[in-house]
């Protein structure tokens, strides 16, 4: 287990608390990376550290959040579960290849999806709580799912909203349901990272699951309130989200 002896211990509770702000914003619109990461790649953790670190971090505060939408009745784990299959062997395998392939490129695209998922959650009125007429079924879907999760294994920011944006444009769920099965999705894509960082000994598993409660904690208060407040809360939240997480990838062009 990698906990390298020189990260003072003082940030350890500050780390946590950060995660508990960044577990509201991923169980309500995903994007909770957006702090984390730039917070982590502050301290002297080397970056496939941080990125396996907060992998485990994620995976817990996700973990609840699946959960808490799951008992609201906003999807099924078993309908879901050859997308979930599909989604875990795509993060494999976009994990194993951050190991050895630049991310340059998605630095570039990446922005522009994001740009495209906010204008998209603006301007479509597809973004309500109706379910809508299907484009794609659930095995249309895997192949998409699979290269989220292949991106989210590989880079990951703004993975949660392409997983929202795709099940509501294609597959028809209303936004609030199209949230809840993205964590289930998340959560397994995750699991597929974690496995593969702990494996190259490129995951602190000690700050992780301090960070992780503060994840699950906030993912308790952000699924409540998004399944309480449903679209009309999950809406300007994503494109808040995705308008941010386009910001900092481009400041990071420049920095």
């Amino acid at each position: 287990m990698l906990e390298p002896a020189h990260l003072d211990l003082w940030l350890y509770p500050v780390l946590t608390l950060v995660a508990v702000f960044t577990g509201f914003i991923d169980a309500v619109a995903g994007g909770g990376g957006l702090v984390m990461m730039p917070v982590l790649l502050s301290t002297p953790l080397p970056p496939h550290v941080v990125l396996g670190t907060n992998k485990v971090q994620s995976m817990c505060g996700t973990a609840m959040a699946t959960w808490r939408y799951w008992r609201a009745g906003l999807f099924s784990f078993r309908a879901s579960a050859p997308t979930a299959l599909v989604v875990f062997v795509g993060a494999l395998i976009g994990s194993l290849a951050i190991q050895r392939l630049s991310t340059d490129v998605l630095k570039l695209v990446v922005p522009v999806l994001l740009i495209a998922v906010a204008l998209y959650t603006v301007l479509s009125p597809s973004m309500t709580d109706d379910d809508r007429h299907a484009r794609l079924g659930e095995k249309g879907y895997m192949p998409v799912g699979a290269g989220v999760a292949f991106y989210d294994g590989f880079f990951g920011p703004g993975a949660g909203q392409f997983f929202t944006t795709t099940l509501v444009a294609l597959r028809g769920l209303g936004l609030t349901r199209a949230t809840g099965l993205t964590k289930y999705l998340n959560v397994t894509s995750n699991i597929a990272s974690v496995i593969v960082f702990t494996i190259g000994g490129q995951a602190m598993w000690i700050l992780g699951l301090c960070m992780g409660a503060g994840a699950m904690t906030g993912a308790v208060i952000g699924s409540h309130f998004a399944t309480r407040h449903g679209a009309k809360v999950i809406r300007p939240l994503l494109v808040v989200v995705s308008i941010g997480l386009t910001a900092r990838l481009i400041w990071g062009w420049f920095s």
